[in-house]
């Protein structure tokens, strides 16, 4: 008998890192906010390439902290001036938290 593809998808393959799930979690819903957006600005276009880059580096399993600060910088200086978009790059700043290293007490 055949299995489904939900069941050869989810029969082999390993567990995915919560914080790779949220940050692409939140860049996806910023992109979809960002993409229906109805004013145009300078600078949205290098938010769109860095919030693409963010959601390739994390699929990629090439999460380097300083690149995804980098990015997560660009990004807020792109739309960090639309009010709309605010929530949605703050989500973005926190799943980008998660992967810096713990302080330690």
């Amino acid at each position: 008998m055949l299995r489904s593809v939900e069941q050869r998808r989810t029969g082999g393959s390993r567990q995915e890192d919560p914080r790779v799930t949220g940050l692409r979690s939140a860049v996806s819903r910023l992109r979809r906010q960002l993409a229906s957006h109805p004013a145009e600005f300078s600078d949205r276009s290098i938010a769109e390439e860095e919030l693409a880059a963010l959601d390739a580096m994390v699929a990629d399993g090439n999460a380097e902290i300083p690149r995804l600060r980098r990015s997560l910088l660009l990004i807020a200086g792109a739309i960090g001036s639309v009010s709309a978009l605010a929530p949605g790059l703050r989500e973005v700043r926190d799943a980008v938290e998660l992967f810096e290293p713990s302080p330690r007490g």
